[in-house]
């Protein structure tokens, strides 16, 4: 009876996928800015991103350097030093970062041309943190 149980437990154990820890796997890897925008510049801000930033994005993505973009408005600031706007943008792994900020440079000397810099952004915004996360994917 006893090797009858341990069967059945391998057996189940085998097709659920083993242990706990073959349960999850890394996803893609998310770079993540939180930003507060100044007084009085929000829609610049974010009339700059859809000008400036997302037609290099677009370009990223269509290239595959990047899985995908999100900007995040937080609904839920508690005092005014909080962030205000969230750039994600996705990639498929930690190694997609290698070599990516050169590749970013020549796509966007190549789509801006002569259209506002990101420079000019920042003087509508702070960066209060980055944040470099990985999803995790359960299985």
């Amino acid at each position: 009876m006893k090797h009858l149980i341990v069967a059945l437990l391998l057996t189940t154990a085998w097709v659920t996928g083993g242990p706990a820890h073959e349960q999850s796997s890394e996803g893609p890897v998310w770079d993540l800015q939180f930003i507060r925008t100044k007084p009085d510049q929000r829609d610049a801000y974010l009339a700059s991103l859809k000008q400036t930033a997302k037609p290099v994005w677009d370009e990223e993505k269509r290239q595959g350097l990047i899985l995908d973009y999100k900007i995040f408005n937080n609904l839920t600031q508690h005092d005014p030093q909080e962030w205000d706007i969230e750039v994600a943008v996705e990639f498929k792994n930690f190694a997609a970062l290698d070599g990516f900020e050169a590749k970013e440079l020549s796509i966007a000397g190549k789509i801006a041309g002569s259209q506002e810099s990101g420079g000019k952004r920042g003087a509508m915004r702070e960066i209060v943190s980055t944040k470099l996360i990985q999803e995790i994917v359960l299985k």
